[in-house]
């Protein structure tokens, strides 16, 4: 089944990074993987800065997994935290998945970051337990996301009762 997806990102750094990533089923021979839509218009996301809140609500709607696709400073974005933290709210599914190996086309490579998904918790039986350890976070590289990542974004639906 094809999921609508909301990739959560760090835009200027990451964007060349990320488009490579959402765009990867579309190269797979004879429609191997199932396709996943991404409802985000994220090529504009940057010139709505006075509506973010309301945009990142807009773009939650009808998807039932946040992505997070995290590299060098994608934990310390506002933006991101807030994405995190709503899509925990409204109970979708959540995965992270570290590219700093995927290689910008201009850039190459880039520094690990941290993962954003530590920067939140939630009360699980009166303990306090980090969004790390409630959801997945794969690498793209080492865990072939390229092969893998519909498999984990369908796992994190069915997590969330989705």
């Amino acid at each position: 089944m094809a999921r609508k997806v909301f990739f959560s990102f760090h835009y200027s750094r990451d964007v060349r990074r990320v488009v490579q990533i959402r765009n990867s089923w579309v190269a797979r021979p004879g429609g191997e993987a199932q396709p996943f839509y991404d409802k985000a218009e994220f090529e504009n996301a940057k010139t709505r800065a006075g509506g973010i809140g309301k945009w990142i609500e807009d773009q939650l709607r009808g998807t039932s997994v946040t992505v997070i696709l995290f590299g060098a400073e994608t934990y310390s974005r506002e933006w991101v935290l807030h994405e995190i933290k709503r899509s925990h709210e409204l109970g979708k599914g959540i995965l992270a998945i570290d590219i700093h190996s995927v290689r910008d086309p201009q850039l190459g490579a880039d520094a690990q970051g941290r993962n954003p998904l530590d920067y939140w918790s939630a009360d699980a039986g009166g303990v306090k337990t980090p969004f790390s350890r409630i959801y997945r976070t794969y690498d793209w590289v080492r865990d072939d996301g390229y092969h893998n990542m519909p498999v984990w974004i369908e796992a994190a639906a069915k997590a969330a009762g989705r």
